[in-house]
């Protein structure tokens, strides 16, 4: 991959989100305050993508800034890392009515916006918060209990990357046994920018596999992964994808 341009890109996403600031490609328009572009370093190796904004978002113009914000920040800090260094994002860029799921042609609208961002960032690993992101950029019907800290490599916006779904930090407000769920997949998200810096190979012999649980927690059984299945303390990272 190509050196990336700090200048160049800062000044592409200000172009993107000065495009978009009165966007009506969708009915959320009519309820929003401002469009909720995104935030945090042009050229991040580490996207992190939510759902939607919410309340304070809305108001504040910036994503993940109410409490699901400060655990994410929180995250961020566990793995040595703080919102300057990593870019943050969501699916929809307009708050949904009273927070409800974003719908279909909602996500169909805005999505282009979303791989607008990511053509111009070119991050080495997307980091799926919840569901709907997943999803999405996973191109998966899988619940994200069956995916979350388990690597995916795909192509984005025409970039070659590697999707890393985890559960989203609101999850963890309302029940907390998610909490240590989320650590555990930032500690290995942690070890999948580290691998692919280090520039490992992207597949290997191997299978590590992990055990199924329930929503709130656990991961099932899958064939290798990049800081997926089992987690270990040594420095190696077995990395097999696709994993689903």
């Amino acid at each position: 991959m190509e050196p990336k341009d700090a200048v160049a890109a800062t000044e592409a996403l200000g172009a993107l989100a000065e495009a978009i600031k009165d966007c009506r490609r969708c009915g959320l328009c009519e309820g929003r305050t401002q469009v909720v572009f995104g935030v945090g370093s042009a050229t991040a190796d580490l996207v992190f993508i939510g759902e939607g904004p919410g309340y304070h978002e809305d108001r504040l113009g910036e994503p993940f800034v109410g409490q699901a914000g400060k655990l994410l920040t929180e995250l961020l800090a566990g793995i040595g890392l703080t919102r300057a260094d990593v870019y943050i994002a969501n699916v929809v860029k307009c708050r949904p009515p009273e927070n409800r799921d974003p719908l279909p042609d909602e996500i169909e609208a805005c999505s282009p916006h979303l791989m607008d961002q990511l053509a111009v960032i070119r991050p080495r690993v997307v980091c799926t918060l919840g569901r709907f992101a997943t999803r999405l950029l996973a191109d998966t019907e899988l619940s994200i209990t069956a995916v979350h800290g388990k690597a995916k490599d795909v192509t984005l916006a025409g970039l070659k990357t590697t999707v890393f779904p985890v559960f989203h930090p609101a999850a963890a407000l309302y029940t907390p046994s998610n909490r240590k769920v989320l650590e555990e997949d930032f500690a290995k998200l942690r070890r999948l920018l580290t691998e692919d810096s280090a520039g490992e190979p992207q597949g290997g012999e191997g299978p590590s596999t992990g055990p199924a649980d329930d929503e709130d927690a656990g991961a099932d059984r899958v064939q290798g992964a990049a800081g997926g299945g089992v987690f270990r303390p040594d420095t190696h990272v077995e990395r097999q994808l696709p994993l689903w």
